[in-house]
């Protein structure tokens, strides 16, 4: 099992948002949470990127919580993630070399091959995602309180 080190942001409904706390700032602007870099801090208001945990332990808001996933879920998501997308966009990139037309550009074809099959990939994803997004084994959990340093979170 993966994990990490986050702090329960609010309770909704039975879902438990988090957010991972980083132990150290961001080498580009020093933010522990949220996102700093300057024109993207400004652009977004250092947005938290949050998500949800099955709350076994019954945390509250503001615990600091050691969150995990398991290590097969991540991989798979990954190679989901990355592998399809490019796997499909290769092969549209293939088929529209191959079913161009003679008097057409093969690379104009290819380039449009490749854009279809990126965004059929994206769409099958996306699809994928949602069915799997309440499978128990793909979901984080709040695996136990996360051991506190003089206001920071300790290393677990």
């Amino acid at each position: 099992m993966i994990e990490e080190n986050a702090v329960v942001l609010r309770i909704d409904q039975g879902k438990t948002y988090l957010e991972i706390v980083r132990n150290s700032p961001c080498g580009i602007c020093g933010q522990t949470r949220g996102c700093g870099v300057s024109i993207w801090g400004r652009l977004f208001g250092h947005r938290q990127a949050e998500f949800f945990a099955s709350n076994d332990i019954e945390a509250q808001v503001g615990d600091n919580v050691v969150v995990g996933v398991e290590e097969n879920a991540l991989l798979f998501g990954s190679l989901l993630a990355y592998g399809v997308p490019l796997l499909t966009l290769i092969i549209g990139a293939m088929l529209g070399n191959w079913m161009s037309p003679a008097n057409w550009g093969r690379d104009m074809a290819s380039a449009l091959g490749a854009g279809a099959g990126l965004l059929l990939g994206m769409l099958w994803l996306k699809g994928r995602t949602a069915m799997r997004g309440h499978d128990a084994r793909y979901q984080p959990v709040i695996l136990r309180p996360a051991k506190s340093c003089g206001g920071r979170v300790c290393q677990s």
